[in-house]
């Protein structure tokens, strides 16, 4: 919503009421061909964790990939609504949230109405395929811990928070294995690789939401 003027961002907001989600609730299911609402994602106010969804692709091997992380602002489920496809992943809340669940119809108008929302939904888009193509790049080229290291600093400058005692929060509860799943390794392999960080003092593990204690550090870990 950063991108949009703030009659636009008013007018978006008022296309569908918002609803009270928590943790742990899935809001679209991957390969659902009913349904195609788009959902635009809020922090409650007054509450310290964002807005935060995962968005997790189960492939038929019987594996996962984690696709991406939206937070406050976003928007999730637009493709479906675009292209009126089947869901292609499943995406699941990670913080107590507020939603705006908007009608697909109802969504596209309002992009008609406003070219600039067109546009900022593109640039939405293309900023998740940077993030999905800097994923594939690092996999082929880097080892596991610099995959690792990759990623919480991208995730850490996006949805971070600098913390009182000069560290940074991640800004987003991430198990082993949905970093794992992020870059494409096996858990184990993302634990050997958390434990060296801690062990070089680029992070505190110590807890889900990880605190980044040298950024730097970690950037230019090889």
């Amino acid at each position: 919503m950063d991108r949009l003027s703030p009659e636009e961002r008013a007018e978006l907001l008022a296309l569908a009421p918002s609803s009270p989600r928590q943790a742990g609730e899935p809001l679209i299911y991957q390969g659902d061909r009913e349904r195609s609402e788009v959902f635009l994602l809020r922090s409650i106010p007054g509450q310290r964790l964002t807005a935060c969804v995962k968005v997790t692709a189960y492939l038929e091997s019987g594996g996962a990939a984690m696709l991406g992380i939206r937070v406050c602002g976003d928007v999730v489920g637009e493709l479906a609504a675009l292209r009126r496809q089947p869901r292609s992943a499943m995406v699941t809340t990670c913080s107590p949230m507020l939603v705006h669940v908007i009608r697909a119809q109802v969504f596209t108008d309002f992009l008609d109405r406003h070219p600039a929302a067109w546009n900022a939904l593109a640039r939405m888009i293309a900023d998740r395929l940077d993030w999905a193509n800097r994923r594939r790049t690092d996999f082929a080229q880097f080892s596991v811990p610099v995959r690792v290291a990759n990623v919480l600093v991208e995730i850490s400058g996006r949805h971070g928070a600098d913390r009182v005692d000069g560290k940074r929060d991640l800004g987003v509860d991430l198990t082993h294995e949905e970093i794992a799943n992020l870059v494409g390794a096996r858990k184990d392999a993302v634990f050997k690789a958390i434990r060296r960080f801690k062990d070089l003092g680029l992070i505190d593990p110590s807890h889900r939401r990880k605190i980044v204690i040298d950024p730097i550090g970690l950037a230019n870990f090889r």
